[in-house]
């Protein structure tokens, strides 16, 4: 039996998992790193932590499945997006890496203000401190580092460690996240690197996703080097892995935040209504386009609730407070913690409850709190459907979140779709396995989506009642966006 090594690194731990020749996940191992937030509210990752907890995910999962290291043919990894790097030439982090939640970089963005119509139409990206560009002008200002030093996100880092420093790469997906990169080209951009003050020479090369990024033996834990054969934001991986190879054909994957994709094909479509374009990836030397938005608080709201409002004890409570909730009860969240993404843009509004009554109560604000994950994921989703003039039928979820009956319910509801869960779990991880064991030619793509499960929601809410729902969702934003431009 032969198996590919998949490496899913997130924004809250590290995973470990191997598929065997039928695509199947043998064994998972997990482990946690940690959330650094300093006083200004700053968010880091050590990427000394995130390296160690990648080899040892993958020496507990070997363990684990008891299978020989040799019987390992390749490798991939997807990674959480726009966190961004900054290390030496002996693969040393010259700081922690700023995490693609984190807007320390808002001030810089200012600077750019009036180029951002040119860096649209170049990245396909609204300017922002979520990108890594702003976030590398942040570390080159605050850091201050010499001689041969090298930015990437955390694929080019996992890379660069795991190859030894003899692969510093990155793939076409990743580096159209990074608002440094030409996605009409194909390459980074020299206008662009020039206007943030990035030399390209302190940025990885820039390959298909489903290329050789370099030989590894995992720090000795493999009795052999094996090929790392796909590289793929965690986002564009799921995309991969939810079988969303055709234009049109739209996921929503939900974690901490939630990316929602909608394959667009060969040919670059920009945006009208607050959607970036970013690559889905890039094989056999061809591009593929994707629209996407990103929300900030999707799992997070959850985590919220039951760590910092102390609400709930873990998330499978959630259902049950909502059965017990007052039907007719109208309290809106608006979970703008850090601001509001995609389709709004606008980092200077923070969170809001409204239309709260005196007998709104703790199930009530729990209600609130998961239906604004699919208000939110609503937004982009008809944003979508106007840029790509295409009535969206069918949406295909995964990740935590999308666990709960009740949020899919409800987002099939909102978007008046039918939402497809994925019975298969770790979409991220299946991704880039399945791409680098068709790249090894140990999978075939015909046959390997065929025996995909998914459990179906289709909506029910009459006209009226999602009609009155989604009025309160825009009353309250925008509330929100008036009181900002009062301000």
């Amino acid at each position: 039996m032969k198996y590919i090594l998949s490496i899913d690194q997130s924004t809250q731990s590290t995973k470990a998992l191997l598929f065997d020749e039928k695509g199947d996940i043998v064994c998972r191992k997990d482990r946690k790193h940690k959330q650094i937030v300093n006083e200004l509210g700053h968010v880091s990752h050590d990427p000394k932590e995130i390296y160690q907890n990648t080899i040892l995910s993958i020496q507990d999962v070997i363990e684990e499945s008891s299978i020989l290291s040799s019987d390992i043919v390749a490798m991939g990894i997807s990674n959480q997006r726009e966190t961004t790097v900054l290390f030496d030439e002996k693969g040393n982090p010259l700081t922690d890496a700023i995490v693609w939640q984190c807007a320390r970089a808002s001030e810089i963005c200012k600077r750019y203000e009036s180029h951002k119509e040119e860096i649209y139409d170049i990245t396909g990206l609204v300017l922002s401190p979520y990108f890594p560009a702003s976030k590398m002008v942040w570390l080159k200002e605050n850091v201050k580092p010499e001689g041969n030093y090298r930015f990437g996100t955390i694929d080019t880092w996992l890379v660069y460690c795991l190859t030894h420093g003899q692969s510093y790469k990155t793939d076409a997906s990743n580096a159209s996240r990074t608002q440094l990169f030409d996605i009409h080209t194909g390459e980074w951009s020299d206008s662009l690197c020039a206007l943030f003050g990035i030399e390209k020479e302190h940025l990885p090369e820039v390959c298909d996703s489903d290329s050789c990024f370099g030989m590894s033996d995992v720090e000795g834990i493999l009795d052999h080097e094996i090929p790392i054969y796909a590289v793929l934001g965690d986002s564009h991986a799921a995309l991969f892995g939810q079988g969303c190879h055709q234009s049109g054909q739209v996921k929503v994957t939900l974690g901490t935040g939630s990316s929602i994709m909608m394959n667009i094909g060969s040919q670059y479509m920009k945006s009208h209504n607050g959607l970036t374009t970013s690559l889905a990836w890039k094989t056999h030397g061809k591009m593929e386009y994707v629209y996407e938005g990103n929300i900030n608080y999707a799992g997070a709201i959850i985590s919220w609730i039951q760590n910092d409002l102390g609400l709930i004890q873990s998330p499978n409570e959630t259902q049950q407070a909502i059965e017990q909730a007052n039907e007719e009860d109208e309290t809106i969240l608006v979970p703008a913690f850090s601001g509001l993404s995609a389709p709004h843009w606008n980092e200077n509004v923070r969170a809001i409850f409204y239309n709260m009554s005196r007998t709104t109560k703790k199930n009530e604000l729990i209600k609130a709190s998961v239906e604004s994950i699919a208000y939110q994921i609503t937004d982009i989703l008809n944003a979508m459907a106007s840029d790509s003039a295409l009535a969206l039928s069918q949406v295909k979820a995964d990740g935590g979140p999308s666990k709960n009956n009740y949020l899919m319910q409800f987002l099939s509801d909102m978007a008046r779709c039918s939402v497809k869960v994925s019975k298969q779990e770790e979409l991220s991880a299946i991704g880039v396995a399945y791409m680098a064991g068709i790249a090894v030619g140990l999978y075939q793509k015909e046959t390997l989506f065929s025996h995909r499960e998914y459990i179906e929601y289709n909506r029910k809410m009459d006209i009226n009642n999602w009609k009155k729902r989604m009025d309160r969702w825009y009353d309250a934003l925008a509330l929100l966006l008036s009181k900002e431009e009062s301000c």
